[in-house]
């Protein structure tokens, strides 16, 4: 009789509690179905992981910061060092100057300022080496655009083509970086370079190739 005379307003409470209900037992069951040590072992995963993501770029930020210092030292002088080598050419041309026969002949008070020059010009060069400037001396190498700078070419058929053989000024680089391009006169005629001999690494990969192929 009751359920009878029961309204649909009336039930909707009761539908609702009943729904509340069942969602209660749905999370608690839930909550027990997830096992704490696993928990905590993913939690120990995720923290690790996190440290060693902080590890490896503390890392890389101090082997950048390293080698930008390095940098920093060693190309501070490029702009003094490349001033020098003007003097140095300067006093290279002045010796130049001097005609052998000039030199033979010449009495001591010369010879004693020619002396000097020289070794003016040394102590220069061996102070720019000490501060990481080293000259480049390419004569008999192969032309290579990034440290010289080809101003003519030689008529040579006894070399390979494009070999230097003639060095109009001296170039110079500190570190890995060019300083000054060396000025370059470069063959024109000769055979060509032959082609370097595969080594047995590759040797054995292509015909790896070929068996494959």
């Amino acid at each position: 009789m009751s359920n009878e005379n029961t309204t649909p307003e009336d039930q909707e409470p009761e539908v609702a509690a009943q729904a509340a209900e069942t969602a209660s037992e749905d999370a608690s069951a839930d909550s027990e179905a997830v096992d704490p040590i696993e928990a905590l072992k993913a939690e120990n995963a995720e923290l690790k992981d996190r440290a060693l993501r902080v590890m490896a770029e503390m890392e890389n930020l101090r082997r950048r910061t390293e080698k930008e210092l390095k940098d920093t030292r060693q190309y501070s002088v490029a702009g003094f060092a490349r001033d020098m080598l003007t003097v140095s050419d300067n006093l290279r041309r002045a010796l130049d100057a001097v005609p052998d026969e000039l030199r033979q002949n010449a009495d001591a008070g010369l010879v004693a300022l020619l002396e000097g020059v020289e070794m003016t010009e040394r102590e220069l060069l061996n102070q720019l080496e000490k501060n990481g400037v080293k000259k480049l001396d390419p004569a008999g190498q192969k032309f290579d655009p990034n440290f010289h700078q080809a101003m003519f070419e030689v008529p040579n058929t006894e070399v390979p083509n494009n070999t230097v053989v003639q060095v109009v000024q001296a170039g110079y680089q500190i570190g890995d970086r060019v300083l000054r391009p060396a000025m370059v006169g470069v063959s024109k005629g000769g055979p060509k370079e032959a082609p370097a001999a595969p080594k047995d690494g590759d040797e054995d990969a292509g015909q790896t190739v070929d068996k494959t192929a």
